[in-house]
């Protein structure tokens, strides 16, 4: 465990960190690693002369150069394979490099090429990043967190890698989605990296080309069910308290099972959120509060149907719910803007089985007398439509092309200006494409995706289509925790990021209004969410309280930048008498 402290410099009155490692040691470290750029100085204290050639390079320089290396790659892998290995050699540079082509990596390093990096990980698997903590090695949690990196940690995301984007169980490959998640913490909230730790509990797969996989580097069995896997979580939540008092735990694909069950379990106990269930449900309300703005339609009068009940469904209703109670509705009347379809059609009261987050949304099964029905009995999507008049439709299933021509030809008779979400991803897993949504309701829809598209052309117009992010929202309320030392995550924490995401739009012009912010802002984005968090946090008593100067300093003072910081060896014990 490398521990590096911070010191003032006598002379120059700067902050100087002091490095316990030298020569080789240092320079196979990622997080201290500066690479041709250590000065005549530093490569002197830190025993580097002749291991690095003479030139002395600046971090811009060193950025240029590794992004022409980047643009010779030709497929999304290769791409992402030379980030990975640029992390793993140095991350300064790594970040500074993400930092000034956010926009054009952001699909790399995360959402959709992630997905094929959690599929393909034990083939091409290089270098441990991360935790990673195996069922049978249950009784060794306590050794396991004391070997990780670095002693401080802020936030921590953890998987299981059972339901990884809409491709289903990965199993130990699940890690690729901690590192992602963890590495948007740091370009686009300015989380420091070395406080950072993706953990994955491999608790088997169930997943048959895993399991068949000679190079399957996970635990080689079924997954672990309840009791088992119940008492497992719970040795690993008692470790983190032991050893991490405090820190942000952010829950990260786990199953349907599992996910919305562990986090009620434990938000109370922990300073822990999902992100599926409420990162989710803050973009998507962030992107429906701005679309009520364009087509002159407020949350309250709009009519919203979401196919695919799971936990990301249900987590976006709870937050339409709390919103709309917020503006004045009773509970009651919030849920009756919602209607949920799942695989057996519209959620109602007749139905058995149901999860307590999806009962709460079921019709009353005597006022859907006389609608049609399937060949199983069951209320389709495209009934819904045609009886609801929605105008909104959300799609969160995994499951691509289930937002169908009909359907949408339908809603856009119905309504003038439809706003249509497929928000599954990868991009393999959208419910419709945008160029469809877009021709199916003649240029009138406003349309996001969870996967990036670009822009739609249509007779003579550009329309743009907005990516329903969670890196909107989550590196930015992951900041304003830490910074303020909230004691818990709230749903009040993600209103807020969803009004400051919202405000943060351009103001609706014409048809084509975005309903989203541009990507390449979330930077400056995530700072004012960081913000409105501490704020919400202080109102609530989860955080201390302090003017709003003295917390937008604290809140600067912790934000993390790629840039190179000085450094000096850090003296032996006999030194320091």
């Amino acid at each position: 465990m490398i521990d590096v402290t911070e010191v003032i410099d006598d002379r120059t009155g700067e902050t100087v960190m002091e490095i316990p490692l030298r020569g080789r040691l240092l320079l196979d470290c990622s997080l201290l690693n500066k690479g041709t750029a250590f000065s005549e100085q530093e490569r002197r204290d830190f025993g580097l002369v002749g291991l690095l050639p003479s030139y002395v390079s600046t971090l811009e320089g060193q950025a240029t150069r590794r992004y022409e290396e980047y643009l010779k790659k030709t497929t999304a892998l290769e791409r992402f394979l030379f980030l990975r290995a640029l992390q793993d050699r140095n991350e300064t540079l790594f970040y500074r490099l993400l930092h000034d082509h956010l926009t054009e990596m952001l699909p790399i390093i995360y959402t959709p090429e992630v997905g094929e990096v959690c599929q393909r990980y034990s083939h091409i698997y290089h270098r441990s990043r991360g935790l990673f903590i195996s069922y049978p090695q249950r009784h060794e949690l306590d050794a396991i967190l004391e070997n990780r990196p670095y002693r401080q940690v802020d936030v921590i995301v953890v998987t299981d890698g059972e339901r990884i984007l809409g491709l289903g169980d990965q199993g130990v490959g699940g890690i690729g989605i901690s590192v992602g998640k963890l590495a948007l913490y740091t370009v686009c909230g300015g989380v420091d990296p070395g406080r950072t730790l993706p953990i994955v509990l491999d608790v088997g797969t169930n997943n048959p080309e895993r399991l068949a996989d000679p190079h399957y580097l996970g635990w080689r069995h079924e997954r672990v069910r309840r009791p088992d896997y119940d008492a497992f979580v719970e040795e690993f939540v008692q470790a983190v308290e032991r050893h991490l008092p405090g820190v942000l735990l952010q829950w990260e694909d786990f199953g349907k099972d599992n996910a919305r069950r562990l986090r009620d379990r434990y938000r109370d106990r922990l300073c822990s959120f999902n992100d599926d269930i409420q990162g989710t449900g803050a973009v998507t309300l962030a992107a429906l509060l701005t679309g009520g703005k364009a087509t002159g339609r407020p949350l309250g009068s709009q009519r919203v149907v979401i196919l695919g009940p799971g936990s990301a469904g249900t987590g976006i209703s709870d937050l339409l719910v709390a919103a709309l109670v917020r503006e004045g509705l009773s509970e009651d009347e919030a849920r009756s803007r919602l209607w949920l379809v799942g695989r057996h059609g519209l959620l109602h009261t007749g139905m058995r089985d149901l999860k307590p987050a999806q009962e709460r949304y079921c019709r009353p099964l005597e006022r859907l007398a006389g609608w049609e029905r399937g060949p199983a009995g069951e209320i389709p999507l495209a009934e819904v439509v045609r009886r609801v008049q929605p105008t909104v439709l959300i799609g969160v299933t995994g499951q691509p092309g289930l937002f169908t021509e009909d359907v949408i030809r339908t809603m856009a008779r119905q309504v003038e200006r439809p706003i249509l979400m497929p928000l599954s991803n990868p991009t393999a897993q959208c419910e419709a494409s945008p160029v469809d949504l877009v021709a199916w309701t003649e240029g009138r829809a406003l349309v996001a995706t969870g996967s990036p598209f670009p822009a739609v052309a249509y007779q003579g117009r550009t329309i743009p289509i907005s990516q329903c992010n969670n890196a909107y929202v989550f590196p930015g309320l992951g900041l304003g925790v830490i910074a303020s030392g909230a004691r818990r995550v709230t749903d009040e924490m993600f209103l807020a990021a969803a009004r400051v995401l919202s405000d943060s739009t351009p103001k609706p012009a014409g048809l084509d209004a975005p309903l989203l912010p541009p990507l390449a802002e979330i930077r400056a984005l995530s700072r004012q969410i960081a913000l409105a968090v501490g704020i919400e946090a202080q109102r609530q008593g989860l955080a201390q309280q302090t003017s709003l100067q003295q917390w937008e300093q604290l809140l600067d003072a912790r934000q993390w930048a790629p840039r190179y910081r000085a450094m000096c060896p850090q003296p032996r014990p006999a030194d320091r008498l």
